[in-house]
């Protein structure tokens, strides 16, 4: 069975989570309409857990199955934020250097090599927007496949490649005798859900941008991508077809040589009838993308092109190769006097709204890397259970009541309530809240939330669309019978009717949907309007 997670964890991550409170037995029922919606059908052999505490005074409201552990999917993201917005603090900036090995004779030539250290930056400033936020949409391109189409930032993806390369030329440096090298040492790279390799390097989040639109049946589509680079070029057969005629398009990357390595190459073939509408947007363009499996190798290109762009001529070096890792120098030799450029991020709380507002995944586990690191470690196995550790110890949650086995919420992430709770209670006390409570998807506003605001059926919770603030988490595998919805949660925060502040985790575990996907959107909505009832309620 095909893990379908991703898809679900970008579009619902962000729910709503319930106070915490371990001791206390005031427990209520939930409120008949909510209970409700948990005895429709559809949730005939589900199990739902609900937990809702005041956040200023403890008072827990509701409480439901809060000590199961249950599937969580993409809720983890609040720990692993919260964990690195403490750590790291939020107006944390990456600083992603550049150092030459050699010495720069007089007419401008660099005779040696020039190193681009990555520090994790996970954007490298291709989301960076003129105001100075972070370029997000509410259908982020990492789940372009998984959720059938995505919306574009605007922002250049290769800015900060583009930014180091000038930089660079500014320094003096006309020419590389060297090599060009990506130091891709700061962590150890990390399996992402047995599919590629996550490394301290990036470029427009190691993807690939097809930009597709029809153009006359019988002519091929109009196929563009992005970042344009020698590294990866795309061809097309894809053909418009008349209305009609159905849909059919393959994307076939040729993963040879690791792609990114060698002048790797994607296909694009099938039929495009003249009357498709694009999923989700209804509107042109339809996204898909290509991953790169080897960032390092693709990051080299793209750097040595921009550093072409910039005037720097590199005189030995081919562009498309593979990266020299072989030549770098012992970790501790960059100095100052070395130092040619340097790429300087956007603050972190910044990052913190792209993982939590987008449920980026990949961008999740790199920040449990970066926790790790803070706490001496350079490799996910040890980073977990160094974090296990500190959950256990400084949060004080409970170590049955949790099992992560990445940073983002993949596969067999459970939780209970009370431990989502407990973290959340964690962050709501910590100097770093104000932040964290602007990452988390608005309900009506943006992320997942701004679609599940559907409630003409009962005008009096209108009201709670821009008052709630909360992580989706979704776990789905296809099954015999469709899909298996075997966790989706939310929790986070709501500012009620009457002026509280709540806390709330909502979970659902072991939901049978057919394929049809109004059913996945149900159970969200659903979710959604249960937030809406504890905001008129309180």
């Amino acid at each position: 069975m095909r893990t379908i997670g991703p898809l679900l964890c970008a579009m619902w991550s962000f729910m709503l989570l319930v106070g915490c409170n371990h001791e206390s037995k005031d427990r209520r029922a939930v409120p008949a309409d909510i209970q409700a919606i948990f005895d429709r059908e559809l949730y005939r052999e589900s199990v739902w857990a609900l937990r809702v505490v005041d956040l200023d005074s403890g008072e827990v409201l509701y409480d439901q199955n809060s000590e199961d552990s249950l599937f969580i999917g993409s809720v983890r993201k609040v720990f692993t934020i919260g964990e690195t917005l403490e750590a790291l603090g939020p107006e944390f900036r990456f600083r992603t250097p550049v150092h030459r090995r050699g010495i720069v004779r007089d007419d401008g030539v660099l005779e040696g090599d020039l190193i681009l250290v990555a520090k994790g930056d996970f954007t490298m400033g291709g989301r960076r927007s003129p105001d100075g936020t972070m370029a997000i949409t509410n259908l982020d391109h990492n789940e372009a496949n998984t959720l059938g189409n995505a919306i574009l930032t605007s922002p250049n993806p290769l800015w900060g490649f583009d930014s180091l390369a000038a930089q660079v030329a500014g320094s003096g440096i006309k020419a590389v005798n060297g090599e060009v090298v990506i130091d891709d040492r700061l962590f150890q790279p990390f399996e992402f859900r047995e599919e590629f390799m996550v490394s301290p390097i990036f470029v427009n989040d190691d993807l690939i941008d097809l930009v597709i639109r029809p153009t006359r049946p019988g002519k091929l589509a109009e196929v563009e991508h992005r970042p344009l680079s020698q590294a990866f070029t795309v061809t097309s057969e894809l053909t418009t077809a008349l209305p009609g005629e159905g849909e059919r398009v393959e994307l076939a990357p040729n993963l040879a040589d690791g792609l990114g390595a060698g002048g790797s190459s994607g296909a694009v073939a099938g039929r495009l009838p003249a009357d498709f509408v694009p999923p989700i947007t209804e509107s042109w363009p339809w996204v898909r993308t290509f991953r790169i499996t080897e960032p390092a190798n693709y990051a080299r290109t793209v750097f040595i092109e921009a550093l072409q762009r910039a005037g720097v001529k590199i005189v030995n070096a081919q562009a498309v190769g593979s990266n020299r890792s072989d030549l770098l120098p012992p970790r501790d030799t960059y100095t100052a006097e070395t130092l040619q450029a340097e790429l300087e991020s956007l603050p972190f709380a910044e990052y913190a709204k792209f993982v939590l507002k987008v449920s980026y995944n990949i961008g999740s586990d790199t920040s449990l890397m970066l926790w790790g690191l803070t706490q001496g470690c350079d490799n996910l196995e040890d980073a977990l259970a160094l974090e296990r550790e500190h959950l256990v110890g400084k949060i004080g949650i409970p170590e049955s009541e949790f099992h992560f086995v990445d940073g983002s919420g993949g596969g067999p992430t459970t939780a209970t309530n009370t431990a989502v709770l407990q973290m959340l209670k964690y962050n709501a006390e910590s100097s770093f809240f104000p932040q964290f409570l602007d990452s988390l998807p608005v309900l009506g506003g943006d992320g997942p939330l701004a679609f599940f605001t559907d409630f003409e059926s009962d005008p009096t919770l209108a009201g709670a669309k821009g008052n709630a603030y909360a992580k989706t988490g979704t776990f789905a595998i296809g099954s015999k019978d469709g899909i298996l919805l075997k966790g989706q949660s939310l929790a986070g925060f709501i500012d009620t009717q009457h002026g509280r502040r709540l806390m709330y985790s909502l979970t659902v575990n072991n939901v049978q949907l057919s394929n049809d996907v109004q059913e996945l959107l149900k159970v969200s909505q659903d979710q959604s309007t249960i937030t809406a009832i504890l905001w008129r309620d309180h």
